[in-house]
């Protein structure tokens, strides 16, 4: 099992930024791939980007692609959004989650945080 807490979202006007966090526990993180995903009253769960074991390799959707950015620490058992430029679409639950395959697919994905709201005002 491997428990996903994030944190760091909040009501934040256009514009401006926010870092999201997630920290794990459990098994050992550096054997997940990790990835955002965010949903919007009445929308379906959205990927937002994702991160591979190590950290060197990105993915994100173009909704957010160069305005938000993701990372991750090992050693720390934590991977973080940042998340600059924000518009009001952008409002959602943001989730992280862990998987031990590449994909885009919520289906993919074994452990799910329980979000954190975001939203952005204009």
């Amino acid at each position: 099992q491997v428990q996903l807490d994030e944190s760091g979202g909040g009501p934040v006007q256009a514009g401006g930024s926010l870092r999201l966090s997630c920290a794990a526990s459990g098994r050992t993180f550096s054997n997940y791939r990790m990835a955002w995903f965010r949903q919007a009253p009445g929308k379906e769960r959205e990927f937002v980007a994702h991160i591979d074991r190590e950290g060197s390799i990105t993915y994100y959707a173009g909704s957010v692609k160069g305005r938000f950015t993701i990372s991750r620490d090992n050693a720390k058992s934590t991977v973080y959004l940042q998340m600059n430029g924000l518009k009001p679409e952008d409002t959602a639950i943001y989730f992280c989650a862990a998987s031990r395959t590449v994909g885009w697919t919520p289906s993919i994905y074994d452990y799910w945080g329980q979000g954190t709201q975001v939203t952005v005002s204009s």
